[in-house]
């Protein structure tokens, strides 16, 4: 056996490396012993968390209009500690939680708002909420989950307030009105926040956010690096004819016809002119009104829906068909057309390097079976907002019955929309785990 003696300077230099070594080994169980606690936690948090989404799915509250669901979420995240701002971006949310050790600035987001629909799910805590939207009378539903993420939002905050002292940094958990749109010309949502300055004071430096899923399995995280979700616009087109008799045709110029006519040129965007097999992309015409009666050719038609495109380049593409197809239609036909397209949410981008680095976290939350790269889809999300500012990560989070067939359920923004509501305890565990190990790895 052969022995090595080292000077007092070499001796020096090995404690060093050891501690260079030993080092990032102690913060990985250190990391992991906050992971294991978070965990635990969050199981059990998930009676609380179900109760709070039953609550909110009973009492929606449409865009704008979550003054019952931020009150609920203040006094909540006040009961914890956190220092609360609310009226942010009209009825939104936002509290901050400063951990026991210097470190950087991570946000959580949940979305608050409801729908115009009328619930069919049959639930024991459906909604009978009645209200007049644009107009109509309607009822109001929690038909896309929102109730959920705000549930599973303040589980994570009352998770990460109980280990605030082995946080180093700051967490700051944003309740967000207004996700799905104000009623038209109303600015809200994340633009409106993000203008309102949510991402500074303190300064955020990542976010996160979780969407439930009806047709993803309840164990089951999905995710996208780069463009995960598509842009949304909304457009306009007036239909500008002449009036006439229904039994006298020759004498309109019909903005009927001409209408369909736009309708029908508008599919060859897609069919016929962007390159599919590079991005998807849709153009939806979602109304059509004019006339007020069955023999009279009225002499204006509006149309209105939506554009979903994957790139920016694709969006222009599609702006300017629009643009061109109704009103060469509309010319032809001896009418005018009149064309306004209104950016809504640019592309949801899931932040590539953040994505990998905070892939092992999904993994050891969810079980790396259950952590699944999956295809860009054409919803849209103003996430996408705070990513234009930030690395973002956006996730899909199961919802739906293992070994349930997905074309039987109901889709979201349907009367029958139901949720798994056993698949909200990973959502807890997903969002204040991901704020941890993002501040434990930033901070080391």
């Amino acid at each position: 056996m052969t022995f090595t003696l080292l000077s007092r300077p070499a001796l020096r230099g090995a404690a060093l490396g050891l501690g260079a070594l030993l080092g990032p080994l102690a913060a990985s169980a250190q990391n992991a012993a906050l992971d294991a606690r978070i965990a635990k936690l969050a199981a059990a948090e998930d009676a609380k968390v179900i109760a709070w989404r039953r609550d909110l799915h009973e009492h929606p509250e449409l865009g704008n209009e979550e003054n019952r669901t931020a009150a609920l979420v203040a006094a909540h995240l006040k009961s914890l500690g956190l220092e609360v701002t609310t009226g942010v971006a009209r009825t939104g949310v936002v509290g901050i939680l400063r951990g026991g050790k210097p470190g950087p600035v991570v946000a959580l987001r949940a979305d608050m708002d409801a729908l115009p629909l009328t619930e069919t799910s049959g639930l024991a805590f459906a909604s009978t909420v009645k209200t007049t939207y644009l107009g109509q009378p309607v009822g109001v539903m929690h038909a896309c989950g929102h109730d959920t993420h705000v549930a599973m939002l303040m589980g994570a905050a009352e998770v990460l307030a109980q280990v605030k002292k082995d946080l180093p940094g700051t967490v700051k958990f944003i309740f967000q009105p207004a996700e799905e749109g104000s009623v038209p010309g109303v600015e809200g949502g994340a633009k409106l926040m993000v203008k309102e300055g949510v991402m500074e004071n303190p300064k955020v430096d990542a976010v996160f956010g979780v969407h439930i899923n009806a047709r993803t399995e309840v164990g089951v995280l999905k995710y996208r690096p780069g463009g995960e979700m598509a842009s949304s616009d909304r457009f306009t087109i007036k239909v500008h004819g002449k009036g006439a008799h229904g039994a006298y045709p020759w004498n309109s110029v019909d903005p009927v016809v001409t209408a369909a006519q736009i309708i029908m040129g508008l599919q060859t965007i897609v069919s016929r002119q962007v390159k599919l097999i590079d991005d998807a992309a849709v153009v939806t015409v979602g109304t059509v009104n004019g006339g007020v009666r069955y023999n009279v050719i009225p002499p204006d038609v509006e149309l209105s829906g939506t554009i979903r495109a994957l790139s920016p380049a694709v969006q222009q593409q599609i702006w300017a068909s629009v643009r061109r197809i109704a009103t060469n239609i509309a010319e032809s036909a001896g009418a005018t057309a009149d064309v306004a397209i209104e950016p809504y949410v640019p592309v949801t981008t899931n932040d590539p390097a953040l994505t990998a680095r905070m892939l092992p976290t999904l993994q050891a939350v969810a079980g790396a079976s259950n952590v699944q790269e999956i295809k860009a889809v054409t919803g849209a999300e103003d996430f996408s907002f705070y990513q234009e500012k930030v690395p973002g990560l956006f996730l899909f989070v199961g919802g739906m019955t293992p070994g349930t067939d997905p074309s039987t359920v109901a889709d979201h923004h349907t009367a029958g929309f139901k949720i798994d509501e056993s698949g909200l305890a990973l959502g807890v565990k997903t969002l204040a785990t991901l704020a941890a190990d993002y501040l434990a790895q930033k901070h080391h």
